[in-house]
């Protein structure tokens, strides 16, 4: 029926656009990951604080950086290495932040 395809539309479209809008903040990061350490691959390093890529001066500059990207509040509490050790892990926190 019209009724159903049309919802059916409609959740493919937000789908659509919530895959856009995650893809671009996770480009978004990964150009500020770039700009404080370039030469670190962050598709697959997950050990940035746990192997010492990052110092603290990095990660005091990162959340900073972070915050006014993206309009959140990241909070002493937010500071663990589980939050900081990959790209993918800040994501999720930013996107957790957001929400």
């Amino acid at each position: 029926t019209p009724i159903k395809s049309s919802a059916a539309s409609d959740v493919y479209k937000r789908q659509v656009i919530n895959n856009f809008f995650a893809r671009f903040i996770m480009d978004q990061l990964l150009d500020i990951l770039n700009e404080i350490n370039s030469d670190v691959d962050y598709e697959v390093c997950d050990t940035l604080i746990d192997d010492g890529i990052f110092s603290s001066f990095d990660i005091v500059s990162l959340v900073g950086e972070l915050n006014d990207a993206f309009d959140i509040d990241i909070t002493p509490v937010d500071i663990v290495p589980e939050n900081f050790n990959s790209a993918e892990a800040m994501w999720e926190m930013i996107q957790r932040l957001q929400d």
